[in-house]
């Protein structure tokens, strides 16, 4: 069914990038479309150690399945992308959310650590729709990259509501219920988004502006991308801080619960207060890109992150020297929390801006070049979801202590601060 809200149509004779009026309600509608990704990523976090028990299977095979679902995440958006600059970016998104659905139903009902596994990578595939083409949507309304900065900003803060209470409804259900809950609510979750796609989000890809991409065609934009300089810094930027932002998703759950002794409820609460803290740094961001250069803001805030991910590694050395006595909320245990509020928090800043650079001077392939962008996002998500996980299973750096993860949010840091230079001027 077609929504009743139309954009008006563009004169002839003016340029593909002339803005059109948005509604105040779309980044609403599109934020909680996109936050599909993330509430998908955080709510089963604190499930991990009741999933280890039920699947009968090990902590890293579950941790796994977070970085299979970056991997069909990053796979999905490959294809969704260049299929939205073809069909419109209603379709797409209304198959992808029903896929999306079905199989969170069947990840609900799995018997078996595979059989989830195998339902997890599909539903990833389906969510992928919903992670780039809200992203091309802003780019079709909104060309400018400052203005579109700002949408990218409202879309973060809407984004994220649901994200800082999907863990704590997460911690809720496993404490009181049973893990396999929080994939029904996912169902639920999905059947509601194609609902709302289908009765009220409009059409924002003119039929005149939709382009017909062979095979060869679509690889051919691809390498383009990858052959400008301005799309590469930046995608380089988001995608480190991606890097950076797994590396805490993998690891946060066993550290706090199995090392420092929260419960599942108790660290849903701390992960409601990063996920404030990054939403708050979003809000800033839209209130300076008016005001301030916004590649100057996002130097700011990779030098940020940086700093904070340099005194999480200092840190959690000091702990493997000196651990701490007692389990739950202590001194030293806060001064690790502090650390990774100072790392997560710019990350806010550093995603909307880096994003809208990379897509800044593609209007004609918007959504080419928001898939290619989330592709190499969740790729370098998933490598560190591995890597943190075998880092960890295997004791390496150590068993359930924050060592794996600094290791993995500094790595993160110090890529964005060598991709940074990289960055063309503009005027």
């Amino acid at each position: 069914m077609a929504s009743s809200f139309q954009f008006p149509q563009r004169k002839a004779d003016r340029n593909y990038d002339a803005p059109r009026s948005v509604p105040g309600w779309l980044p609403v509608l599109l934020g909680f479309l996109t936050a599909v990704g993330p509430i998908s990523t955080d709510i089963y976090l604190p499930a991990f150690p009741a999933m280890v028990r039920s699947l009968h299977t090990s902590l890293s095979s579950v941790q796994m399945t977070l970085s299979i679902w970056f991997v069909g995440l990053a796979i999905g958006q490959l294809t969704i992308g260049p299929l939205s600059d073809r069909f419109g970016r209603r379709g797409p998104l209304i198959a992808g959310n029903a896929i999306f659905a079905i199989s969170s139903a069947i990840c609900a009902a799995a018997p078996d650590i595979l059989t989830f596994s195998v339902a997890r990578f599909v539903a990833s595939v389906g969510a992928s729709a919903s992670l780039v083409i809200p992203t091309a949507c802003v780019r079709d309304l909104v060309p400018d990259q400052r203005e579109g900065a700002k949408m990218m900003s409202r879309l973060v803060m809407v984004m994220g509501v649901v994200p800082i209470l999907a863990p704590m409804l997460g911690g809720i259900v496993v404490t009181f219920v049973s893990w396999r809950v929080i994939f029904w609510a996912s169902a639920v979750y999905g059947l509601i988004s194609v609902i709302l796609v289908a009765r009220v989000l409009p059409e924002t890809l003119e039929a005149d502006k939709r382009q017909r991409v062979s095979g060869i065609t679509l690889i051919t934009r691809y390498f383009t991308l990858l052959r400008h300089r301005g799309f590469v810094s930046h995608a380089l930027i988001s995608s480190f801080s991606t890097f950076l932002s797994f590396s805490y998703l993998t690891a946060a759950s066993p550290i706090f619960i199995n090392g420092f002794g929260f419960t599942p409820f108790h660290f849903s609460m701390l992960f409601g207060l990063f996920a404030v803290f990054m939403i708050g740094a979003s809000q800033v961001n839209g209130a300076l890109v008016s005001r301030f250069d916004p590649a100057r803001i996002l130097t700011v805030a990779v030098a940020v992150s940086t700093f904070g991910s340099l005194a999480l590694l200092a840190v959690s050395l000091w702990l493997g020297v000196h651990p701490p006595v007692t389990t739950g909320l202590s001194a030293s245990i806060g001064v690790v929390i502090l650390t990774m509020l100072i790392t997560l928090s710019p990350t806010g800043v550093i995603y909307p801006n880096a994003t809208m650079g990379a897509l800044a001077d593609h209007a004609h392939m918007a959504g080419t070049a928001s898939a290619l962008t989330g592709t190499m996002q969740y790729i370098f998500g998933a490598v560190a979801g591995v890597l943190i996980g075998s880092l960890s299973s295997k004791g390496v750096l150590g068993d359930a202590t924050p060592l794996p993860m600094a290791v993995g949010m500094v790595v993160g840091a110090i890529a964005m601060v060598i991709c940074l230079p990289l960055r063309p001027a503009r005027k």
